[in-house]
């Protein structure tokens, strides 16, 4: 019933204007053969001297025609496109149409342009749509979309644009995706009144690809460094740059290499993807991943010239050739000859590699490897800078495990220092909870650190006195807020171990730069030994 009553509307429509069409084509007639001016041509004329627009009144009082006949000629120059039409308050102001020919609009325009009539064939083809896609004028005009399988605009989001614009505009977004091309429109359905007065449709697709592809490099690099931070030690970051890489650059091969300063290693710890890996795997005879190079290799023979053009710039691009032409290195050297001549070339011709984008993981002037990308000889990097930012945000979060690590060891040698000493020791955060008690520290008292995690605690355990309990707070207290870092503050207290037993105890806490105070024990009771095994 709906598609009846519109196809009812629509026929009326077309019938009026046809009507209004054959009036003023039989009164121009008529005044042409009295050698008189029309009334439209003088309304015309009228309305080219006033941008402004005019009222009908306005225009029947100028041109001297009968304000009804007056309005007559404006809606049949309406219908035409000649003059348009906006509402101030109550009154109708016309001005003349200030249009561009359509034969312009698709000549110049940068968009695609696709012009439908009436019946939804296809009128017009804009020569960029043409061009872009291959396609011969002559084989689309005056069939509809859905009959010549037109790009973009047979897939099933564009048709239901297309079919839901009715004879208002509408847009949307459109992905779309062959053999050659992969790329984001903005689509609109604009209806349209050509110049017999007939409808129509153009459809304008605006080519938003630049825009998304930003978006999808911004959001990229979001998650990436959330998830960079978020990683946990034990997992494998050059493993999770490696695939990252390959998310930006699909279809290259990919490898990351880290230098390990301490042991003076410098090895292929991930590849990505998994064919390329499993590529170099079968031809090496071993897993790629481990192969090892002396570190001092790279900086010297033959291998130097690859260091020191990638370290000036950052990056370096490398002809995987015969080493002779400017910008070329052979496969053989840039893995610095650990890969045999004969396997480096198996692996370039199967993998079609022609060349090597090498980049360096490094941050503050501290190195931490390299990673390098492997590409056919005419192919390119077409997001680089996305790879440059990633690599960027990995070498620092490479940089921050790094000094987690090392602080990590260090406070492993500094606990298997402490555990060791003869003297009770323990150490305690700004908040009051025990971070760490030694092997002495529990020979002499009795507590483990599962005993006292905090200093309320240990206060109630050692001083179960309540009125001797809150003297020692206060003077720990007091002790504490007038004293500096690194300076002393030794207290003599009566101490209860777990055993039951007091012990007269001589307390030496400090503070240190981080606000962890340090504090040693001494048990100074009468018989005490100072030193409990």
């Amino acid at each position: 019933m709906l598609q009846k009553n519109d196809s009812d509307r629509h026929e009326r429509q077309n019938r009026r204007k046809n009507q209004f069409e054959t009036i003023y084509t039989n009164v121009r007639k008529r005044y042409h053969m009295k050698g008189e001016e029309d009334p439209a041509s003088r309304i015309l004329q009228a309305l080219r001297f006033r941008p402004r627009g005019m009222t009908i009144t306005d225009i029947a009082r100028q041109t001297g025609i009968k304000r009804n006949s007056a309005a007559k000629y404006l809606e049949m120059l309406l219908i035409s496109g000649n003059v348009e039409c906006r509402v101030i308050g109550t009154a109708r102001v016309f001005s003349l149409a200030h249009r561009v020919p359509l034969s312009s609009f698709l000549c110049f325009t940068r968009d695609l342009i696709v012009v439908l009539d009436s019946h939804g064939r296809i009128s017009q083809v804009n020569d960029r749509f043409l061009e872009q896609y291959a396609i011969a004028k002559e084989n689309v005009t005056g069939r509809t979309i859905s009959e010549v399988s037109l790009p973009i605009l047979s897939t099933p989001g564009a048709l239901d644009l297309i079919s839901g614009s009715g004879e208002e505009q509408i847009s949307g977004e459109i992905h779309y995706v062959d053999h050659d091309h992969d790329a984001d429109y903005w689509m609109e359905v604009i209806p349209t009144v050509f110049d017999d007065g007939s409808n129509g449709s153009t459809i304008v697709l605006h080519d938003i690809s630049p825009e998304k592809q930003n978006y999808r490099n911004m959001e990229f690099l979001a998650r990436t460094a959330m998830e960079l931070v978020d990683m946990p030690m034990e997992s494998s970051i050059y493993q999770y740059i490696a695939e990252r890489v390959f998310e930006l650059v699909p279809g290259a091969g990919v490898t990351v290499n880290a230098i390990d300063v301490e042991e003076g290693r410098y090895s292929i710890r991930a590849v990505a993807d998994r064919n390329f890996h499993d590529a170099l795997h079968r031809i090496l005879g071993h897993d790629p991943v481990g192969l090892e190079m002396p570190m001092m290799d790279i900086f010297s023979g033959p291998h130097k010239n690859v260091a020191l053009q990638v370290i000036k710039k950052g990056s370096a691009e490398f002809l995987l050739e015969d080493g002779n032409g400017p910008g070329s290195m052979s496969a053989h050297d840039i893995c610095f000859q650990r890969i045999p001549e004969e396997l480096c070339d198996e692996i370039m011709r199967e993998q079609n590699i022609g060349k090597a984008k090498i980049f360096l993981l490094y941050w503050k002037d501290e190195f931490f490897g390299a990673v390098s990308i492997f590409l056919g000889r005419d192919e390119r990097i077409e997001n680089i800078h996305v790879v440059e930012s990633f690599i960027r945000q990995s070498s620092i979060a490479i940089s921050q495990r790094m000094t987690a690590a090392r602080l990590r060891r260090s406070e492993e040698r500094f606990r298997e220092v402490v555990n060791i000493s003869p003297h009770p020791i323990s150490l305690i955060d700004r908040s009051g909870r025990y971070l760490f008690v030694n092997q002495a520290f529990t020979g002499m008292f009795g507590y483990t650190l599962e005993d006292i995690p905090d200093g309320r605690e240990w206060f109630r355990l050692a001083y179960p006195d309540e009125e001797y309990r809150q003297v020692v707070i206060d003077t720990w207290k007091t002790d504490l807020a007038n004293s500096k870092v690194w300076d002393f503050r030794p207290r003599r207290f009566r101490v209860r171990c777990r055993n039951g037993d007091e012990r007269e105890v001589l307390f030496t806490p400090v503070t240190l730069s981080n606000g962890t105070q340090f504090v040693t024990y001494v048990d100074v009771s009468k018989g005490g030994h100072g030193i409990h095994h």
